[in-house]
């Protein structure tokens, strides 16, 4: 048995293990940040539709600005100061060809 370092890990028999409470897990439910062509951002509640793929963000955000914190710093720390998100009175219809790509966040993200 090896300890690291950090005594964040241990390894046992070559195998390396993590405190539990030091991975977090992934998201669950239909929340999802939505990065869209033409440097669209929005978050909301997503529904896809069987047949076209086309998204409905409901209780939408749009993620209408940040600075110096990056996209990982949004996804992280949406209520940050240096973060500003508008909501959507309406929800927001997103054509399947133009979503980039998806990140799932909390139920409560941007709320």
């Amino acid at each position: 048995m090896t300890l690291s370092a950090n005594l964040n890990t241990i390894q046992v028999n070559g195998m390396e293990y993590v405190r539990k409470d030091s991975v977090s897990s992934a998201p669950t439910g239909d929340r999802e940040v939505v990065v869209i062509d033409r440097g669209w951002i929005f978050a909301g509640d997503v529904v896809r539709d069987a047949a076209t793929g086309d998204l409905t963000l409901h209780n939408a955000v749009h993620v209408f600005r940040w600075e110096e914190i990056g996209y990982t710093g949004v996804l992280e720390n949406p209520t940050s100061m240096k973060v500003t998100l508008k909501p959507c009175a309406y929800p927001v219809k997103v054509p399947a060809g133009s979503v980039i790509f998806t990140n799932p966040v909390p139920s409560d993200w941007g709320n």
